[in-house]
């Protein structure tokens, strides 16, 4: 028996603009695809869609049953959100078969603590949130960690080749990519005054003097 959640959902025939509708009614439109299988358009509980996000995370592999049918292993393959409340607004479920491997985009999740960070006030800057695997579905990882540790100054770099890749997951990014640095923190540059700028009175001449006085009198 299959270990991997479950998650159920019915046709859908609402489309265009009005599956705005759906959203308010509180469920997700989605559709479903894959290798020799055609398009299907189809809808999800918002909540449970949520919960399921939330515990089984990215690349997650999912058991999906359609209107009573037979489950199908499916990966979440996209998820469109709102640009503000990011909130989920669209999800795209890819049909796998497990014995085929796929080949993915993941996300670096970067642990551990940089000294350059911690001591010297330095700012973690990501050069690549990304890199390319090749996997079975269910070797597939929802991340693939780099460890700070050794950024211990401004002048390291860390590469694709530093990553910790998960065994049976082969790694397609470049291994000579810069994945992360410390940057230094910014100081603020004291003003400096230029020869005109230095001259803080105006200069009087002979006569200009007297009106000026005149002026103030």
């Amino acid at each position: 028996m299959s270990t991997r959640p479950q998650l159920s959902a019915e046709h859908r025939d609402v489309v265009g603009k009005k599956v705005a509708t759906l959203r308010r009614a509180g469920m997700l439109p989605a559709v479903v695809y894959g290798h020799d299988v055609a398009s299907e358009s189809i809808q999800i509980d918002a909540r449970r869609f949520e919960d399921l996000r939330r515990h089984a995370g990215r690349n997650a592999l999912v058991d999906l049953t359609v209107a009573g049918g037979a489950s199908r292993p499916v990966l979440l393959h996209a998820v469109q959100e709102h640009v503000v409340t990011r909130r989920p607004l669209h999800a795209d479920f890819l049909v796998v078969r497990m014995t085929e491997e796929m080949i993915i985009e993941v996300p670096i999740a970067f642990i551990g603590e940089s000294l350059a960070i911690e001591k010297l006030g330095g700012t973690l800057l990501h050069m690549r949130d990304n890199v390319q695997v090749r996997a079975l579905p269910a070797d597939l990882p929802s991340s693939i960690e780099l460890d700070i540790t050794p950024l211990d100054s401004f002048e390291g770099v860390l590469h694709v080749s530093d990553l910790q890749i998960p065994l049976k997951v082969t790694l397609l990014s470049d291994l000579s990519e810069p994945v992360a640095r410390i940057q230094p923190p910014r100081t603020e540059a004291e003003p400096v005054l230029g020869e005109e700028a230095a001259v803080t009175e105006p200069i009087v001449g002979e006569g200009e003097g007297e009106a000026s006085d005149e002026a103030s009198a």
